[in-house]
């Protein structure tokens, strides 16, 4: 078992404290040292009762990095008294998980000690390492806590998932990070207490703003700031050292990319330009690709836009060419553009709904022919079928328009999947239509009139 070959470290505990990194020596050993998480965590939740009560079951946390997910599974074994067995989804696989369920038996039998299997980045897990986890999280061999960046729902398969509970974390809040930064600065035991290490308001904020709402994040960057001034940089521009070039949140993939682009395709279909730049911007600023944007650009003009003004088409179009010409930064300015145009264009899905409904008509209906009428006939045979048979010529007819004549089906009937707005070009679209069926209204009354 990985976890019991660790070459053990004979080193006093005062001189393995001062190895590791300060995100871990301050580590929270009581809930009330949680940072954040009030949800969660203040007296009276779930979950907090839960853990002081010891009444332990298998649960996922879901959160950003640096949001005190295993800090949280660590303190649940000790307020438990429950063995902690730590897993690595990135280097453990079924082997590992096995050799956790047997420890964890020897264990109940001998002591009657119930084990925590802690299984980090759970979600990278396949399928059949996950149902490794399924009999003995049912029977109660062990209590499983997964951690996991991703959304369970989309990473832990339905079976495991059922038998979980998932608590989501936050990203910390910038007074939670201030209240972890004085901790580390006061406690002279685990933290920097006792090494004249002073910041200004204005550095603890640019320490904070750099770290994003991740705990690890600030405590790194203070760690590093008084490195840079213990060999003889002053504390102003070791701040500034460590925090130029901080990347705010983005997975590229993952959870928040897909919460970013929905932000911004509902802020262009709300008619909120500055919205739609604030999320415009977030996903360049976390190394988003353009022209992934300027693709989702396009759907929402053709979606949300459509014929209230199709220049919006037009313009997301020019706009990815453009990025495709001049790169970046440059063209992200066209991208930027189309992104305020679309935001300010008035809205239709008409079309979007349109093409659903002709959708389900056809998955509803099968495969019916065209009437013979619409049909080419390009041989004399299939003149003789009757194809092409009375076909009406719309130039032929006065305004260019067949009145009365159908394009569906026999068997399908007249639909009318097109529904204008009452905005933009549709408007006008909208007039043109009712006067047209106005059209077919009367030269149908006419052809019924003269059957009759």
């Amino acid at each position: 078992m990985w976890w019991a070959m660790c070459p053990v470290d004979e080193s006093p505990p005062a001189a393995r404290l001062e190895l590791r990194p300060l995100a871990d020596r301050i580590r929270p050993r009581r809930l009330e040292e949680m940072a954040g998480q009030s949800h969660l965590l203040a007296p009276g939740k779930p979950l907090y009762t839960a853990i002081v009560s010891g009444q332990l079951h298998s649960l996922v946390l879901w959160g950003p990095p640096g949001t005190g997910k295993t800090t949280l599974a660590r303190l649940i074994a000790d307020y438990s008294g429950a063995l902690f067995l730590g897993l690595s989804a990135v280097l453990a696989g079924v082997k590992e998980v096995r050799a956790a369920v047997e420890q964890a038996r020897a264990l109940w039998q001998a002591e009657r000690r119930r084990t925590i299997l802690f299984v980090d980045e759970v979600h990278r897990f396949n399928k059949a390492q996950q149902d490794a986890f399924l009999p003995f999280v049912e029977d109660g061999t062990l209590i499983l806590l997964g951690a996991t960046t991703e959304n369970p729902s989309f990473a832990l398969n339905a079976a495991l998932l059922s038998r979980l509970r998932v608590y989501v974390l936050k990203p910390l809040t910038k007074d939670d990070l201030k209240q972890l930064l004085e901790r580390a600065l006061r406690d002279s035991e685990r933290g920097l207490g006792g090494r004249g290490v002073e910041l200004t308001e204005a550095q603890r904020d640019s320490l904070v703003q750099a770290a994003d709402g991740d705990a690890r994040r600030v405590l790194t960057l203070l760690e590093l700031a008084v490195g840079l001034v213990e060999s003889g940089q002053d504390m102003a521009a070791a701040v500034a050292d460590v925090v130029t070039g901080g990347v705010r949140r983005f997975d590229r993939g993952g959870d928040i990319f897909y919460e970013q682009i929905s932000a911004l395709h509902k802020a262009v279909r709300g008619s909120h330009p500055d919205a739609a730049l604030y999320w415009f911007a977030r996903m360049l600023d976390g190394g988003c690709d353009p022209l992934y944007i300027a693709r989702r650009v396009v759907r929402m003009a053709s979606e949300d836009i459509g014929n209230a003004d199709p220049r919006g088409l037009r313009l997301a179009l020019d706009a990815w060419e453009t990025y495709e010409r001049l790169g970046s930064p440059e063209g992200e300015l066209a991208i930027a553009q189309a992104v305020v145009y679309l935001a300010c264009a008035p809205k239709s899905n008409a079309v979007y709904l349109a093409l659903e409904a002709a959708m389900q008509d056809v998955r509803d209906y099968g495969s019916l022919e065209a009437p013979l009428q619409l049909r080419n006939a390009p041989t004399r045979l299939m003149k003789e079928l009757g194809y092409g048979k009375e076909y009406r010529y719309a130039h032929d007819e006065p305004e260019a328009y067949a009145a009365g004549e159908t394009y569906f089906p026999t068997e399908l009937g007249e639909r009318r999947y097109y529904q204008p707005v009452q905005r933009g070009l549709e408007i006008k679209i909208a007039e043109k239509l009712a006067y047209l069926r106005g059209l077919d209204a009367r030269a149908r009354e006419d052809e019924a009139g003269k059957s009759a």
